[in-house]
């Protein structure tokens, strides 16, 4: 038995199965999509799912993948066992090859032979294969039994199990069908191997292979017209088996990030081995962590965000456990990206954000985590010393409810301590304090804005058109979807005050965001939304102290991002007019966003805006901000409002009274007038009091996001002005790198190109006379077959354009022969094969003797008999394909 890395073993696998027709399917996201029965990919046929129901149709019936999945909730729950257990994980890889309505049993069970025996080489005397046994529903799979027996398999390793291990369902409906299983024995004793450890709990007895048979409908259990394969091979128990060792945290999938953790940590192997569940949860959660954020989830407290956010404070905690007091799993995440970067590209190229969002999160939780862990050792004490066992459920819950520690983590450490946890008194606890809302249950189904509404709180006072700071006080709380009277350091909270100078993200513009301080804690507000009517909820975290129901706070807006955004805002209603003055009164907003950085602006538009016109609505634009005109707003009526001329949003629920904002239109000396008229629109958001407070307006583009809608996003002040200074920076540099001014950088990059179109010129005329002085060395190498001249030969072409020049020209050169050419292009080999006239009357065709050579490099050609091309998957056949060259040329000459 060859022992091979687990890169080795992936590669061996893809590439078997490729050589047997089989397409290479790169592994989907860990995030399935259009599934909403599973949060992750848990298994390789997940992504062919709909090919195996019908639903959809690939370009190919057999298939390859190491896939990328994850096993953390219902059934396929792993997360408990990783660390203790010596073989479970989290995040794995599982190798498979898929037939979809192409080969079946016969062929499925071959190839796993195959593989196995000869690729792998693992000893047959240590395999056992099990088979279903048959019930009164479905007959005993004697099928696949005679098989494995066929193919050297001893019959009395050849077991039969029942539906529970040998008989796989996709669902109440869909394709089902026996299974067959293939372990090994890893025993040091051979002689001691048994039957009876087969599917049972013995460590020496390693399942690495399933083969699923899809054969039957489940709904009727009628036998499928087209039945299918679906195979996995788990790469970490492959490699444990490969590597001759019998855990998988021994592989080198995981030393290394094992060795990282012990680096980074400053221990040693003694510490190692006295510790190895931790470590092990670490390295596991790590290569989890790392994939899960590379697909795009970050920690959060919902769905898949929340399961992120449980793996990666479980591996926190672990380190905790062994020593660290810092925040060090970027480090250990970062031996994983090394380490795995190459298969799956997705982890480099998001590295940064990778190792930000993992260290970020961690470092939360550990501000949460000191705390939380000295409340709950003071409550641990407390049990002892009373002669109890069991944590009291309010004792729990105060750590969730000011700690955020979660109860799952509370158990974890208790057991730790040899303790339980009163789970029902938690959730009495948990039930009293939502008295004014209802169970979890129901907040998560109707979502927070049920949570709020349910805690009946008053309306919240804006002020925020007249002051930046005002006095307030905290009237509700929430967190992790709880209502709390308190939180600590640390915790992320959304907070609602009485009166409160933040403006909730509404109409476009964003949310404000900036700070509360109150007498014992602080909260650095991060955004500020509206869930409710006229309900100003406050998203923050708490930063120092303690943050509580009643306190009064002052409460303080980032005054210069607001700065940022009204200028933005103004500038959205002044483009809105510019565009109707354009475009005409036509182009009406479709939506639009206010932030900070930037303006957006969608507007009904049937064609793209000409240069042109972009640049007189910029002109009028900057025209108007030097006017330095007026910006007012005021309360009215609805239906007044609208008989003055204001613009108001379509879709958009007005009541009664609305709010105006009106920008004049200004007079002065550019060209008389800024705009028709004044802008007057409906307008809940905040403005700067005169244009003039904008600076500058800058468009940046303008383009389609769909029928009939156009979109213009644009800069404005600080922003503006930024972008201005990089552009003229831009060919500053560029001009000193040229060696040329500012001013002649056209002149001088025309020059530029003219000469390096030359230099391509010559050099392509270069290459040309180098290719052909090989190719009359190659003239020379021609054999004789059957009376017939034939050149094959392995060549360098960049395209099969150039492979078709170099075999015309070797016509011409040779003027009665057979030329069969070979390269890899773009990694692919590719045959060219060319007949002269006069042996094509003799009976010779291109196209017969280019097939037979396109089969060894497994694709297909044609062509005329005179000229034939193929292509095919396998590269490392070329050099076969044309050697064969030789026995076709005979075949076909005979």
């Amino acid at each position: 038995m060859q022992k091979l890395t687990a890169a080795q073993i992936r590669e061996t696998f893809i590439s078997f199965f490729k050589r047997h027709g089989h397409t290479h399917v790169p592994s989907s996201s860990l995030v399935v999509a259009d599934d909403p029965t599973l949060l992750f990919a848990n298994s390789g046929m997940v992504q062919f799912k709909d090919v195996f129901l019908g639903r959809e149709q690939r370009p190919y019936t057999r298939a390859v993948t190491a896939q990328k999945c994850l096993r953390v909730s219902g059934k396929h729950n792993d997360l408990e066992e990783v660390g203790p257990s010596p073989r479970h994980h989290t995040f794995f890889e599982m190798l498979g090859n898929f037939s979809f309505g192409d080969y079946f049993k016969a062929e499925a069970i071959r190839l796993a032979w195959k593989l196995l025996t000869e690729e792998f080489q693992l000893p047959v005397e240590r395999l056992w294969f099990t088979v279903f046994a048959g019930d009164d529903e479905v007959p005993p799979d004697d099928e696949a039994a005679a098989l494995w027996i066929a193919q050297g398999a001893d019959p009395s390793r050849v077991l039969r199990f029942g539906r529970k291990d040998n008989f796989w369902v996709m669902g109440d409906t869909g394709p089902c069908g026996p299974c067959s299983e293939i372990t090994i024995y890893i025993g040091d004793d051979l002689s001691q191997m048994r039957a009876e450890g087969v599917n049972s709990d013995d460590p020496n007895y390693v399942e690495i292979w399933n083969n699923v048979f899809m054969q039957y409908d489940r709904a009727t259990m009628q036998p499928l017209p087209r039945p299918s394969v679906d195979t996995g091979m788990g790469l970490e128990r492959m490699a444990m088996v490969m590597q001759g060792v019998h855990s998988t945290y021994d592989t080198d999938l995981f030393v290394s990030i094992i060795n990282r953790i012990i680096a980074v940590r400053g221990s040693d192997e003694e510490h190692y081995q006295a510790h190895r569940s931790a470590y092990r949860a670490i390295a596991d959660h790590s290569r989890a962590i790392a994939f899960l954020i590379a697909d795009g989830v970050l920690p959060g407290n919902l769905g898949r965000s929340y399961v992120l956010r449980r793996i990666l404070r479980r591996a926190a905690y672990q380190g905790r456990t062994i020593g660290f007091e810092r925040p060090f799993l970027a480090e250990v995440i970062t031996t994983v990206i090394d380490q795995m970067g190459e298969v799956y590209p997705e982890l480099v190229n998001r590295r940064e954000l990778i190792l930000s969002a993992a260290d970020q999160e961690e470092r939360q939780f550990l501000r949460t985590l000191s705390g939380g862990l000295s409340r709950l050792n003071a409550v641990i004490e407390q049990v002892r010393t009373r002669g109890e066992t069991v944590i009291p459920g309010t004792d729990a819950f105060v750590l969730k409810d000011t700690y955020g520690f979660p109860l799952d983590l509370t158990q974890k450490i208790a057991a730790e301590q040899g303790l339980t946890v009163d789970e029902a008194g938690y959730e009495a606890a948990m039930a009293e304090q939502r008295a004014r809302s209802r169970a979890a249950a129901a907040g998560k189904r109707g979502g927070e804005a049920d949570l709020w509404a349910e805690l009946d709180l008053p309306a919240s006072h804006f002020t925020g058109y007249e002051r930046l700071s005002d006095r307030a006080t905290v009237i509700g709380m929430l967190a992790d979807g709880d209502a709390i009277t308190s939180a600590m350091v640390g915790r992320q909270v959304q907070i609602v005050l009485d009166t409160t100078p933040f403006y909730a993200e509404s109409g476009g513009q964003v949310g404000d965001t900036g700070v509360l301080v109150g007498p014992e804690g602080s909260v650095q507000i991060e955004d500020t939304r509206r869930p409710l009517p006229g309900l100003i909820v406050h998203y923050g975290r708490v930063v120092s102290g303690t943050i509580r129901v009643g306190d009064q706070v002052q409460a303080t807006v980032d005054m210069v991002r607001r700065a940022d955004i009204q200028r933005n805002h103004t500038a959205t209603h002044m483009l809105q007019r510019a565009l109707r003055d354009v475009l005409g009164e036509h182009a009406a907003q479709a939506g639009s966003l206010v932030a900070p950085d930037r303006l957006r602006f969608d507007f009904t538009h049937t064609k793209p805006l000409d240069p042109e016109e972009l640049r007189e609505i910029e002109r009028r634009l900057n025209a108007w901000v030097r006017a330095d005109a007026s910006v007012r707003w005021e309360i009215t009526g609805y239906r007044s409002a609208i008989a003055r001329g204001a613009i108001a949003l379509f879709g958009e629920k007005y009541g009664d009274t609305v709010r105006v904002v009106t920008i004049e239109r200004g007079t002065g000396i550019e060209n008389g007038e800024y705009a028709s008229r004044d802008s007057l629109e409906l307008c809940g958001g905040t403005h700067v009091n005169r244009t003039g407070e904008i600076g500058f307006v800058r468009i940046l583009s303008e383009g389609s996001i769909g029928s009939g809608i156009r979109r213009v996003e644009a800069l404005t002040g600080r922003g503006a002005e930024l972008w201005a200074e990089e552009q003229a920076q831009t060919l500053r540099d560029l001009a000193a790198r040229i060696n040329a001014q500012p001013a002649q950088l056209i002149e001088r990059i025309e020059a530029l190109l003219a000469e390096n179109r030359q230099r391509r010129q010559e050099l392509e005329a270069l290459r040309s006379k180098l290719a052909r002085e090989m190719l009359d060395t190659l003239v020379h190498r021609t054999q004789t077959v059957a009376g017939i001249r034939l050149l094959a030969a392995e060549v360098e072409a960049d395209s099969v354009e150039r492979l078709r020049e170099m075999g015309e020209y070797l016509r011409d050169k040779l003027g009665s022969a057979v030329i069969v050419l070979g390269a890899q292009i773009n990694g692919k080999p590719q045959l060219l094969t060319i007949v002269t006239s006069d042996l094509v009357k003799r009976g010779l065709n291109a196209v017969h003797i280019v097939k037979p050579l396109a089969a060894i490099v497994g694709g297909g050609g044609g062509g005329r008999p005179e000229i034939a091309q193929a292509g095919g998957r396998n590269p490392d056949r070329l050099a076969a394909a044309i050697t064969a060259a030789v026995d076709v040329l005979a075949e076909q000459a005979g």
